[in-house]
């Protein structure tokens, strides 16, 4: 099967199409003839090795252990191995083929992939492949923030920084879903589609800073993070929360060891004095947050934003577009359907 193959971290031209065996499902697991696999930023970390304090949570410390990158996707059932009971050879999923945290490759820039069967979902009827397989991850981050940590009641005004986003754009979605009154924050390019998916205000970073205008709100989801924690403090309401995403914006925020995670280590130390920096708390358990993203999805709650498609042997310049962040919602990569 053709496959990415990733032999080194590095800059993205490491990345090579080649011929590699079909994987076989184990126990548990479920073979997917891949029709589309999506990009995110933890792709880039995991194919650059960025920062380097990723490398000491699995991953592969001098190589990546597992050679083919990408986490999210959605296709065609192939065969299944032994104890599957929830899917049969030629049902419609999408889901993770990765296990542990995000920052690993797991196997879905290939045309098959084996991925373990408490991961895939039925893909909702309404999608197309490509729109399913934008779905897992970042809307499973998004369903998190909104949900667990931001705990978004209807009638609260909630703000999301970095809306036009992977992320961001499942965040404000998911933040109208539960009636509250949303202000979208991103770059003039992406304003009209942020207003189009449900958002009530929008506000061009460029030229006006969220947290200067005097607007309190009661939730802050901050993807980028990239105003200081003191002015965000000024724009939450006494009782507000603040919820970061963490985004090492490629590398650009200058922080090779730790990426975004300082940031965090930051904010947990203020915990003890700014009651809206709160420790993430429990979340919902990953199965059932995307039998819920999959029940929006379905319901036409929750629409995926598809930027731009790629085909398999275009992965480098799909990486780059990604780095640009330039794209309104997801960046997809597509397989050929030989049916």
């Amino acid at each position: 099967m053709k496959a990415v193959v990733q032999r080194s971290y590095g800059p993205m031209g490491t990345l090579r199409v080649e011929d590699v065996p079909k994987p076989t499902p184990g126990e548990g697991e479920v073979l997917v003839r891949v029709r589309a696999a999506s990009l995110h930023a933890d792709i880039w970390h995991a194919v650059s090795g960025r920062p380097l304090v990723m490398r000491l949570m699995g991953p592969g410390l001098r190589r990546p252990k597992v050679p083919i990158p990408g986490i999210d996707l959605a296709g065609r059932v192939e065969s299944v191995g032994p104890g599957v009971t929830r899917f049969t050879p030629g049902d419609d999923v999408f889901g993770e083929c990765v296990r542990g945290i995000q920052w690993r490759n797991g196997g879905a820039f290939a045309e098959y992939a084996c991925v373990r069967e408490k991961d895939l979902q039925t893909k909702p009827e309404r999608l197309s492949f490509e729109q399913a397989a934008a779905v897992p991850t970042s809307g499973l981050i998004a369903l998190q923030t909104v949900q667990d940590e931001g705990d978004v009641q209807a009638g609260q005004r909630v703000l999301v920084n970095g809306a036009g986003g992977a992320v961001g754009t499942f965040a404000v979605q998911l933040a109208k879903a539960r009636g509250s009154v949303v202000t979208a924050v991103d770059s003039a390019s992406k304003l009209e589609v942020l207003r189009s998916i449900g958002a009530d205000d929008v506000i061009d970073y460029a030229t006006t800073d969220y947290t200067a205008t005097g607007d309190r709100y009661d939730v802050i989801i901050d993807i980028p993070g990239n105003r200081p924690l003191a002015a965000v403090r000024q724009a939450l309401a006494p009782k507000g929360t603040y919820v970061f995403v963490g985004h090492d914006q490629y590398g650009r925020t200058g922080h090779p060891v730790l990426g975004s995670i300082g940031r965090f280590l930051r904010m947990f130390a203020m915990t003890p004095f700014v009651p809206q920096f709160k420790k993430p708390g429990k979340v919902s358990p990953r199965s059932d947050r995307m039998r819920t993203l999959t029940e929006l999805c379905d319901a036409g709650t929750l629409t995926p934003l598809v930027d731009s498609t790629y085909d398999l042997s275009q992965i480098q310049q799909a990486l780059r577009h990604l780095e640009a962040e330039t794209a309104t919602g997801k960046i997809v990569i597509t397989m050929a359907d030989s049916d």
